[in-house]
């Protein structure tokens, strides 16, 4: 079999025939790789070959060139670049030639293999002459296919590339973008394609957006590309508006006053709605920046200090103008719109939650007449406009304006969860769900609770979405008046409380709507969300409830697994795990409810939860689930837990043992920290054979690297539990702490800076319950050695610029522990080193938690150093 049959085969309607082309492609590019390449370039240049069988060659090079793993993405950049040079100079040069074919999508194809090679050699400082070449072709070439093609590899480029690789060519790249892009231009085709290639230059043309002369050419060129004739290029034109607020907020005054409010105005009320969408987005974009610089704003007055920037309020500006146009929108609903069919109605109401977030209590007096002329109007779309418009201005105002209206709309919502149109019901739904999250103090429970519960649990049986929405309002009614009644944290489980009366009702409805076999709309999954709610803040009058649906979920489990043999296909599989999940959840919050109570349920929910864990196979999320039941029981039961330890440690082992599975191995060590935390001292007997696969695990080339900061974190939870027992240990971990200690952010890769905060937080943890489980006790001494590189961290995590508050409070608690461990003065001089006093004395930005812990190490430290 020839190439082209064997690349035109890869596209077949039979899967046999493309799986089995597919193959032998694969085997060709491991046998033979240069011969492969260069055949596939061969094709894709060829003019007389069929248009589908270049698509597949073009296709194939640039899959040979480019992975989503980075592992994966390093081994093909790696074989490309061993290549011989002269198999790379025809490959490249048959790909440029490519760009110019008489077939505009042949050229697309080109563009996307040049880029996938200019992503591995640009890089490494090859091909230097690759921006130059594309340049050329832009600037002095006559043919329109060659200019699209050429823009468009440029676009790609510009995409898949860090932007300080190209931002030393940002000139010559913008030249030509900007020069395509020109309402000069006669190809709409080549406008378009330039829109596109600036749209992906934008983050690295930052120089040029600081040049004052540069910016206004650039802004006039995308301005007046928002009234091109191709509606392609215009909805391209509004893509970039979008990006560049996102990017150059601080910049787009002037241009916001003489251009962009007219034109996004306009562009919202678009006849094609793809414009208008983009039109909607510009000011959900100027929306989001304002409200964050609102909350740095708020954050520097609490310092005393001046704001970094500050925001224009050009959403406050445009009120009067943006408003009646969302509005608008919002009544262009589609009666058979699909769920996650995204829509001009459904963006104005995510821009009107955004802006009533930016404009605050200045959004209630522009939306409150729509609101009253339309919520009992004849046309069901006025209707869902208004309940929508009331629901979508809840977050943002002060909710002191807000409680008298909501207070006044309140009876009539819960009258339309009556209404004879699902989508108003479902709106209604949202909205009483949104009501019951924020505005909590409105619903009076003498009042209001008997008919808002009547209502919800009526839309139980409703339509999925409805349900969905039921589901959740009534999740937020418990938590919310859970937190109100009792606290946040709710440290005792109250007498009573306003909800009470309800619970067998409410939970039973719930539990009827778990018994569905199907979960569309995820309506299943919402109604077990709403159970655990309750559960999680039943007072000790509805105890009794918590007890019988915790025995019915554990009688659900049981059958689930004495049918799974009958489960056929992938769809039962699929459905079978989400169903274990779920009931997972639900055990979880009720052994956090009732703590070392649940001990008479204990066997039983073992018995399946070892059950489950055997029968899950490799399906990591309900592996995980189900090790969360019993870090969950664990921590209930403390040394109670004895009993199930040694049935379930091989199921542990197995899953510490699955490195490609980061979450699952993830979850696994942290089970290993609760069974220590759980029975303290005697886990000792388990410690060495923890120690032992966590360092194992430490040396994989294969685990992922957040799931080490665990490990790290997990031995300070081991050595906390077995305190002095902790020495047979101590000096190989204090090695691999002190190893891990000297990795060094780079602060351009942004990527290994989190990984480095993260990874000194694990190290800090890891220090803290070494030192803690050391402290008062025979075998203190043992620390005196490591005091040093223990301080050497954190010293160098308390300089760092960009450090957390979270590491602040771990430096200072370290610092704390160390110093209370050796009041008679054995580590004084260490102690009194300059920079300590200077950390002490200084004044923090920190909230009252971090300050409190900073005075008690100031405490400590002048005690051992008295």
């Amino acid at each position: 079999m020839n190439a082209t049959e064997l690349l035109a085969n890869t596209l077949s309607p039979d899967a046999t025939t493309r799986q089995n082309a597919t193959e032998k492609l694969e085997n060709a590019s491991r046998e033979n790789y240069p011969e492969y390449m260069l055949m596939l370039s061969s094709v894709l240049a060829d003019e007389n070959s069929q248009l589908h069988v270049r698509n597949a060659a073009g296709l194939a090079l640039k899959n040979a060139l480019s992975a989503r793993e980075s592992a994966r993405q390093t081994e093909y950049s790696n074989r490309w670049l061993s290549l011989n040079p002269d198999a790379k100079a025809k490959i490249k040069q048959e790909s440029l030639m490519a760009l110019g074919s008489s077939s505009s999508k042949a050229g697309t194809f080109a563009a996307q293999v040049v880029a996938a090679i200019a992503a591995v050699e640009l890089p490494q400082g090859h091909w230097n002459d690759l921006i130059e070449v594309l340049l050329g072709f832009v600037n002095n070439q006559p043919s329109v296919n060659l200019k699209i093609a050429t823009l468009q590899a440029i676009g790609f480029i510009c995409e898949s590339i860090k932007p300080d690789i190209l931002a030393l060519r940002s000139n010559e790249i913008l030249t030509a973008v900007i020069h395509g892009a020109r309402k000069e231009e006669t190809s709409p085709d080549v406008q378009l394609a330039a829109i596109h290639a600036l749209f992906n230059s934008l983050e690295f043309i930052r120089d040029n957006f600081d040049r004052e002369g540069e910016r206004n050419y650039i802004m006039q060129v995308v301005c007046e590309a928002t009234q091109n004739q191709s509606v392609n290029v215009q909805i391209g034109a509004f893509e970039c508006l979008v990006r560049i607020m996102d990017l150059y907020y601080d910049k787009m005054a002037l241009y916001m006053e003489q251009a962009l409010f007219g034109l996004t105005v306009v562009g919202m009320k678009h006849a094609d709605e793809r414009v208008a969408l983009q039109a909607v987005e510009f000011w959900s974009t100027v929306c989001e920046e304002e409200v964050e610089l609102a909350l740095e704003a708020q954050e520097a007055q609490e310092y005393g200090e001046l704001p970094e920037r500050e925001s224009r309020y050009f959403a406050k500006i445009a009120l009067p103008e943006i408003v009646p146009v969302l509005l608008m929108l919002l009544t262009k609903q589609e009666e058979d719109a699909e769920e996650d069919e995204w829509n001009v109605s459904m963006a104005a109401g995510t821009c009107l939650t955004l802006l009533a977030g930016a404009v605050a209590d200045a959004i209630v007096p522009a939306v409150i007449p729509f609101i009253e002329a339309h919520i009992k109007s004849e046309d069901w779309h006025h209707r869902e406009a208004a309940v929508m418009t009331f629901g979508s201005i809840l977050e943002g105002p002060d909710p002191i304006v807000l409680t008298p209206l909501a207070e006044q709309a309140l009876p009539l919502l819960i009258n339309m969860m009556a209404d004879t149109n699902i989508h108003v019901k479902d709106t209604t739904a949202w909205t009483l769900g949104r009501i019951c999250d924020i505005l909590i103090t409105v619903i009076k429970p003498d009042i209001h609770l008997h008919p808002l519960i009547s209502a919800l649990v009526g839309g139980l049986q409703d339509n999925p979405r409805i349900v969905v929405n039921c589901c959740w309002a009534l999740m937020n009614l418990s938590d919310q008046l859970g937190i109100f009644y009792n606290g946040e944290e709710e440290a005792e489980t109250p007498a009573t409380g306003p909800l009470s009366p309800y619970y067998e009702g409410v939970v039973q409805a719930l539990l009827r709507v778990t018994e569905s076999s199907s979960n569309e709309s995820n309506y299943r999954t919402a109604a077990y969300e709403a159970i655990t709610s309750f559960l999680t803040h039943a007072a000790n009058d509805a105890l009794s409830v918590v007890e019988t649906t915790t025995v019915t979920i554990l009688q659900r489990m049981e059958h689930l697994l004495s049918v799974q043999n009958q489960i056929v296909g992938v769809d039962d599989r699929n459905n079978w795990n989400e169903l274990q999940s779920n009931f997972c959840s639900v055990i979880i919050c009720v052994i956090r409810k009732l703590g070392n109570s649940i001990q008479p349920l204990a066997d039983r929910i073992m018995t399946a939860v070892l059950q489950l864990i055997q029968s899950a196979g490799k399906t990591s999320t309900v592996l995980e689930d189900a090790f969360l039941v019993v870090g969950s029981l664990a921590s209930a039961l403390e040394t109670q837990f004895s009993p199930y330890i040694s049935a379930f440690l091989p199921f542990l082992y197995s899953a510490l043992k699955a490195h490609e599975d980061t979450q699952l191995c993830t979850v696994a060590v942290g089970i290993i920290g609760d069974i220590s935390r759980a029975l303290g001292d005697q886990s000792a007997q388990y410690a060495e054979p923890f120690m032992t696969v966590l360092l194992e695990n430490l040396q994989s080339d294969v685990l992922n690297r957040n799931v080490k900061i665990v490990i790290l974190s997990c031995f300070g939870d081991i050595a906390l539990a077995i305190g002095p027992g902790f020495e047979h240990y101590l000096e190989t971990t204090m090695i691999v702490l002190r190893q891990a200690g000297a990795v060094q952010p780079n602060p351009l890769d942004y990527d290994l800076m989190d990984y480095v905060a993260q990874l000194r937080e694990g190290i800090l943890e890891a220090y803290t319950g070494i030192v803690t489980g050391l402290k008062n006790t025979d075998k203190v001494n043992l620390l005196l050695p490591h005091a040093p590189s223990v301080l050497d961290l954190i010293q160098r995590c308390l300089t760092d610029d960009e450090k957390t508050e979270p590491l602040v409070k771990l430096c200072y608690g370290l610092l704390g522990d160390l110093a209370d461990s050796f009041p008679g003065g054995q580590l004084k001089q260490l102690l009194l080193q300059p920079w300590i006093a200077s950390e002490l004395k200084a004044r923090h930005r920190m909230n009252q938690d971090v300050k409190k812990t900073i005075r008690w190490a100031r405490d400590m430290v002048r005690q051992a150093t008295q």
